[in-house]
């Protein structure tokens, strides 16, 4: 595996290209749910759909080796053998397991440290409460960890279990594990390992540990619901399962029952396959990486996380001085942590807020109410710690603006338009607010999912300035944000050539035959009856990293970017706008409205002309993944009779090739947006087999989104009739994304008084 040099650390080079939500924001919540590698979503993916095409049980029969594998590379990462491992739904059914099958009598002492986990500690009140067990909680030494010494003096009492975690949710502690297991062994006393913090991060050998359980969804990059429980050979022979099931157990005769030989007898006989075999690819994977140089690398890129906030006034470091490792935990002095998450996660920058009631052995004792958690994996580097220190050092505005201070644009929707507009805006000096109704991240409108395409072919000249000047925005965008977002391929577009109606044109595109079309792009299948546009300017738009880039460079110029915020009307007079909100009021010079699909309730007078329709798309796998990417397959669109327009894009980034259908069903933008159905899917698969010949494998991803389409699939940018102060982009039609930046230069333009008559042909009154 080759490594590039980061700073002082080092990182797989695919790591951030083959995790699929890295490109959708600064994701620094791995000890919370780790993003899984496309292989791991994969590996779930086929699974579920083979059970569904053969049946839950005969799926499982075709993959038992494999998932016999998985309980050997458990093994393999903690210096254990097969036979020591049981898989669970999560570190803490594995913890109610182990507990529960010990003989616990009143009176029993169990020893837990202050880094016990909240859930932990709640199942031991209960057993105090229902068995009669004593908990001591273990004090801390100067630097955070258990206290040895107090340790061995508890130990000289006789004790039942003695409990730690590696390291707890609440902060970077690291505690001793090798010292705490030496000690407890030589009293003859179990440890239990709570290891969900550190699998997958730091090195484990469970020599002279009796009790271990984990979860997959961490440092492990497994699926969420899945877990482990390592029992040590001598433990097994202490404990009984006080729920026995038929995965553990043998009913040999009459009432007489045999526990299995090893950890099994922990388990049950349901569970989800499909997700165990997608911890068996995140094990196989941080194997091969090695922990080792897991570890170095994310301790290497949180401790200079770490360097950055102990340098910026008002935040405070909180980890202990046995801190280190992939996490780090802070506190800023004038703003509450859920606060503090809220806004960075408008920023796109993920990470969470951890509650004292989540530790409060931990918390409490320190006098924290709550800390802000990042924890960083291979996928991230230097440029999402620098995000997260440039957000952090943000404040932003009051919830509301009153009457009396007013901004200078008001900005609604945060799709492409909106986020382009508001970013041309900031950059130039005016002072913006933004507002979208849901969160950063949602599915519900048109600007989600991961690629888009760009072609200079257009059926009408009209548009060709405007294409050109999407081409140069595009590039500005790309400089600004130092990242290629523009790769061009070709592209091809085709339809009947006995057909009669004037179809796609452009400059420097060339009309060429199904046997010309074959030999660029060898990936499309074209029969004699089709004719095809060849567009060598077209290209692939990476939309995911398009959309976080504008909003890093939006808030990065000063844009109050306020997610979650409804709009629920607006009014203009002589002196500009108020918007009114679920929030408040709001009051500007200008209100830019780019609501995409909700454009109709805020502007009434394009109602009538505007239609939301529901668009699917797929994405198919391939044999051979060469051949249905650059250069063998570039962006295509393909006019079947009686079918409508079949439209496509390469694999890309790591994604498979897309397509999907330009027309739908009429749709409400009202109601949450459904995933894509198994005949949607279905339509759009058997067009794949005809035209696709190499897309020969199974649906390994879909995604739903609106089109606005409006008459003659135009769009609508520029002044509202009777209300200059108010300015819309809508009704884009299918085809607007391309435009975004183009479209956001034009109003910001027009927002600050410079005429755009280039824009004219789009004008809101002329959309009927």
């Amino acid at each position: 595996m080759s490594f590039t040099q980061m700073g002082s650390n080092f990182v797989p080079l695919t790591s951030r290209d083959a995790t699929p939500g890295a490109r959708y924001a600064r994701h620094l919540n791995a000890a919370g749910a780790a993003l899984p590698s496309e292989t791991v979503l994969g590996t779930v993916i086929e699974h579920l759909r083979l059970e569904a095409r053969i049946g839950g049980y005969e799926a499982a029969e075709a993959a038992r080796e494999r998932s016999e594998r998985v309980y050997e590379l458990a093994a393999r990462l903690i210096g254990a053998e097969a036979e020591d491992i049981a898989l669970t739904e999560s570190a803490t059914v594995a913890w109610h397991r182990a507990i529960d099958a010990m003989p616990l009598r009143p009176g029993d002492r169990i020893l837990a440290a202050a880094s016990s986990y909240v859930s932990s500690a709640l199942h031991l009140f209960e057993l105090r409460r229902s068995r009669g067990i004593e908990v001591e909680v273990l004090p801390c030494a100067a630097d955070g960890t258990v206290d040895l010494s107090f340790l061995a003096e508890a130990l000289r009492r006789p004790a039942a279990l003695v409990t730690v975690a590696h390291v707890p949710t609440s902060s970077a502690l690291i505690e001793p594990v090798a010292e705490i297991a030496a000690l407890a062994g030589a009293a003859r006393v179990p440890l239990l390992l709570d290891a969900t913090q550190s699998l997958g991060q730091l090195p484990l050998d469970v020599a002279g540990i009796d009790l271990v359980v984990g979860t997959g969804r961490k440092f492990l990059r497994g699926p969420r619901g899945t877990g482990l429980l390592y029992v040590s050979p001598r433990m097994r022979e202490r404990l009984h399962p006080p729920h026995p099931d038929v995965r553990g157990a043998t009913w040999q005769s009459g009432d007489a029952v045999e526990l299995a030989a090893g950890a099994r007898r922990f388990e049950t006989w349901e569970n989800a396959h499909a997700l165990r075999l997608g911890l068996g690819a995140a094990l196989q994977e941080t194997l091969t990486l090695g922990v080792d140089t897991i570890g170095r690398y994310t301790a290497g890129l949180a401790g200079r996380l770490r360097a950055a906030l102990g340098e910026m006034p008002g935040v405070r470091l909180t980890d202990p001085p046995a801190g280190g490792g992939a996490i780090v935990t802070f506190v800023r002095d004038d703003e509450k942590p859920a606060e503090t998450v809220r806004r960075l996660r408008a920023a796109g920058v993920h990470l969470v807020a951890v509650p004292a009631h989540h530790g409060r052995w931990d918390l409490e004792r320190r006098g924290l109410d709550a800390v802000v958690r990042a924890s960083v994996h291979v996928y991230n580097d230097d440029s999402d710690v620098d995000a997260l220190v440039t957000a952090l050092g943000r404040r932003s505005a009051p919830a509301f603006v009153s009457s009396a201070a007013r901004t200078d644009v008001i900005v609604v929707g945060a799709g492409v338009h909106g986020s382009s507009t508001a970013w041309q805006l900031a950059q130039r000096g005016a002072s913006v607010v933004q507002l979208d109704r849901f969160p950063d991240g949602h599915t519900e409108g048109s600007s989600h999912g991961h690629i888009r395409m760009i072609r200079r072919a257009y059926p009408n000249p009209i548009w060709d300035d405007l294409v050109d000047r999407a081409y140069l925005a595009w590039a500005e965008l790309s400089a600004a944000a130092g990242e290629r977002l523009l790769i061009t391929t070709g592209g091809l577009y085709a339809r009947p050539a006995v057909s009669t109606t004037p179809g796609l044109r452009g400059p420097g595109c060339i009309p060429v035959d199904a046997a010309r079309a074959a030999e660029i792009f060898p990936g499309l299948r074209l029969g004699d009856e089709f004719g095809a546009i060849y567009d060598p300017a077209a290209g692939v738009l990476d939309a995911a990293a398009a959309m976080r880039s504008l909003r890093e460079l939006g808030l990065a110029h000063g844009v109050d970017r306020r997610t979650g915020c409804r709009v629920e009307g607006w009014s203009a007079d002589g002196e500009g706008v108020t918007v009114r909100t679920a929030d408040g009021l709001l009051r500007a010079d200008r209100l830019v409205i780019t609501a995409g699909p909700w454009t109709g309730a805020l502007v009434p007078e394009l109602a009538d002309l505007l239609r939301v329709v529901r668009i699917v798309n797929i994405h198919i796998g391939a044999s051979d993944p060469a051949a249905v990417s650059a250069p063998a397959l570039g962006p295509f669109s393909v006019e079947v009779p009686g079918v409508g327009l079949l439209y496509g894009l390469p694999a890309f980034d790591g994604s498979a090739v897309k397509i999907g259908l330009d027309h739908g069903p009429a749709d409400d933008p009202e109601r949450p947006q459904t995933p894509v159905t198994a005949a949607e899917a279905a339509t759009l698969l058997g067009l794949a087999r005809r035209f696709l010949p190499a897309a020969n494998g199974d649906v390994v991803d879909s995604v739903a989104c609106r089109y606005t389409m409006a008459p003659r699939n135009r769009f609508a940018v520029g002044a509202l009739a009777g209300t200059p102060q108010v300015l819309v982009a809508a009704a884009c039609s299918g085809h607007g994304f391309k435009f975004g930046p183009a479209i956001g230069a034009g109003l910001a333009d027009l927002a600050l008084g410079k005429q755009r008559p280039d824009l004219d042909f789009l004008s809101p009154g002329e959309l009927g």
